[in-house]
């Protein structure tokens, strides 16, 4: 019928266009250790009294959640945290990904990877693909959490949050990890242990 909400639809990725954006590094590469490459997006969570914005920070090889923060706005702020919170606990690793939304392409986000020599790759425009991991996170998170309850605040949001991220991390088993869990594939390499 042709019949649609004029309410405004969350945009998690909008580009900015004064904003450099940088080529996708992983094509073709064998991803084999933890801290070789982390990646980051950002989803949004609809609230009774609105929508809330969650970024997490993944461990690519080990699909580890290193870190992550809920904001009620889009600034850049929360994805900073989120990089720097995970960075001071794990180390750094060999390159980021993210996809092209203006916070990652900000300068505040990209500075801190350049300033900790991290090397820095983008997915390609359209390309959620290119970001498999993290999307697939996303779609876990919401499905066997978010989707289940009613938050009513953001103070209830991130009590839910924190106990489904441990429970993601250390007791969710992953066929491709074979049936390992995140926390399992992240810490069996002593490199990573020694990073922490």
């Amino acid at each position: 019928m042709g019949i649609q909400s004029i309410a405004p639809r969350p945009n998690t990725s909008a580009p900015c266009k004064e904003h450099k954006i940088y080529p996708y590094l992983l094509k073709g590469m064998k991803i084999n250790r933890p801290n070789m490459v982390w990646c980051s997006d950002i989803t949004y969570i609809r609230l009774s009294g609105g929508f809330v914005y969650l970024t997490a920070i993944m461990d690519w090889h080990s699909r580890y959640v290193l870190s992550w923060e809920v904001s009620v706005t889009m600034d850049d702020d929360f994805c900073v945290n989120a990089l720097e919170s995970a960075i001071r606990r794990y180390g750094r690793p060999d390159i980021f990904n993210t996809d092209q939304g203006a916070q990652f392409t900000s300068k505040n986000f990209t500075d801190v990877l350049a300033n900790n020599g991290i090397r820095i790759s983008m997915d390609g425009k359209g390309r959620a693909m290119d970001n498999i991991f993290i999307e697939r996170l996303w779609r876990s998170v919401k499905y066997e959490e978010i989707y289940l309850h009613e938050y009513q605040n953001v103070k209830e949001l991130i009590r839910a949050l924190k106990m489904y991220f441990e429970f993601y991390n250390n007791e969710r088993t992953h066929q491709s990890l074979d049936d390992g869990t995140p926390a399992e594939s992240y810490w069996e390499n002593p490199a990573s242990r020694k990073a922490a």
